[in-house]
């Protein structure tokens, strides 16, 4: 997929896994502060704990909304994880945004829909996204997310332009082969 920005979240709204359009689309949480130490984001801390979250997400309340809603219905499908234990508390510590969406006990998740973003580099993009449920064996949760754009629309050519900008930064940081 090079003109699809897809990428692959876990339950605790970790991004495991992306294409290099993916990593352009999503540079301002891949380059934040609450990426961890291996530098892979997480949705949730971008979101709730850095303030640029709030410009990169145009309708910044709805992301987070639907964020925590995603880690409500995680916590119901996996009480034991620890680990989103302690991220939900460290959100709840850090976030009075987070604590009042997660006292709301929504647990309703969308698989499609429109994203607006605010892209530092491009400018304003309205893409549409479609989430796929990927089967794993037990009871882990993977979802694929893929955004796309409207043909013939700004948010195309923008989306083009990323594509173009990670096409070249993954060329430049291919090794050189000597035969």
């Amino acid at each position: 997929m090079t003109m699809s920005s897809a990428f692959v979240r876990n339950g605790r709204t970790d991004v495991v896994a992306g294409n290099p359009l993916a990593r352009a689309l999503l540079a301002p949480m891949f380059d934040s502060a609450t990426a961890d130490r291996r530098g892979r984001p997480n949705l949730a801390r971008y979101i709730f704990l850095d303030p640029g979250a709030r410009d990169f997400f145009v309708d910044w309340d709805a992301a987070g909304a639907a964020t925590a809603a995603l880690l409500r219905a995680e916590a119901g499908r996996e009480p034991r994880d620890r680990a989103l234990r302690e991220l939900v508390g460290e959100l709840s510590t850090l976030s009075p945004e987070f604590r009042g969406h997660w006292a709301a006990h929504d647990v309703l998740m969308r698989h499609d829909g429109v994203k607006r973003l605010r892209h530092p580099e491009v400018g304003h993009l309205d893409l549409t996204f479609q989430s796929l449920d990927l089967p794993l064996s037990g009871r882990a949760v993977h979802d694929l997310i893929i955004y796309t754009a409207e043909p013939g629309t700004a948010s195309e050519d923008r989306l083009k332009l990323l594509a173009s900008w990670a096409a070249t930064r993954s060329r430049t940081a291919e090794p050189t082969r000597h035969t």
